[in-house]
């Protein structure tokens, strides 16, 4: 008797999935025996925890079958770092995450609570380390601080902290100088003010809080002198 083109469909079915299953199990295998991974090694993190991206990585067996870019986006989703990237390195099996952290820049007390923030306004869960200051600030102003805080860090100058807040603008320490603003501080400011450290070694105060200028002066509220 033969049997029933519903039992000859629903073995060509079942043969098909045996099959498939077969061949993901025979790939799965091969990437295990040519490509496995062994470990994983962490560059440039302080404060993301190394076993943190181990667990990560935990659930693959082989190099090939490791998804880079969900990786780094697992590491980037701790407020800690800003950049991780992630690399497989074929001949010795193992991962490497290079990692990018977040510096701490401003320690402000708004409303009676505590936060700190990164150079690029992110706000972190604790000072890490970094030695700095309370600062305490109405909540209206910190968008605009944290605002020219980025556009230091987008000109390629180095933002320290923010040191003070008073009627007479915000103090800073920028590539380890001293530095008043006050409102918006533009590109161009910003970019002519290393040279302008340069050529005062001696300065106390960079004041930016004249339009297209960079004055060197004594302090807040002393005298100053234009520069170019």
């Amino acid at each position: 008797m033969k049997p029933s083109a519903a039992t000859r469909i629903f073995r060509a079915v079942l043969l098909s999935v045996v099959v498939a299953g077969a061949t993901v199990a025979c790939v799965f295998v091969a990437a295990y025996v040519l490509f496995p991974l062994d470990g994983i090694e962490v560059s440039g993190a302080e404060m993301y925890p190394e076993s943190e991206a181990e667990s990560l990585v935990s659930g693959y067996s082989s190099l090939l079958t490791l998804n880079s870019r969900r990786v780094e986006e697992e590491v980037e989703a701790n407020p800690w770092v800003e950049v991780a990237r992630v690399r497989k390195e074929w001949d010795s099996s193992i991962v490497l995450v290079e990692v990018e952290e977040r510096c701490p820049v401003f320690y402000a007390e708004i409303e009676g609570r505590r936060v700190v923030f990164s150079g690029d306004g992110a706000e972190l869960p604790g000072l890490g380390g970094a030695d700095l200051s309370v600062v305490e600030v109405d909540g209206d102003r910190v968008p605009e601080i944290l605002n020219t805080v980025r556009t230091f860090e987008e000109n390629g100058v180095r933002f320290a902290s923010v040191d003070g807040i008073g009627p007479g603008g915000v103090e800073a320490t920028v590539e380890g100088r001293s530095v008043i603003f006050s409102g918006g501080v533009e590109a161009s400011q910003i970019r002519a003010l290393p040279d302008v450290m340069e050529e005062n070694p001696e300065a106390p105060v960079f004041d930016l809080r004249s339009p297209d200028r960079v004055v060197v002066g004594a302090g807040v509220g002393g005298d100053v002198e234009p520069e170019g």
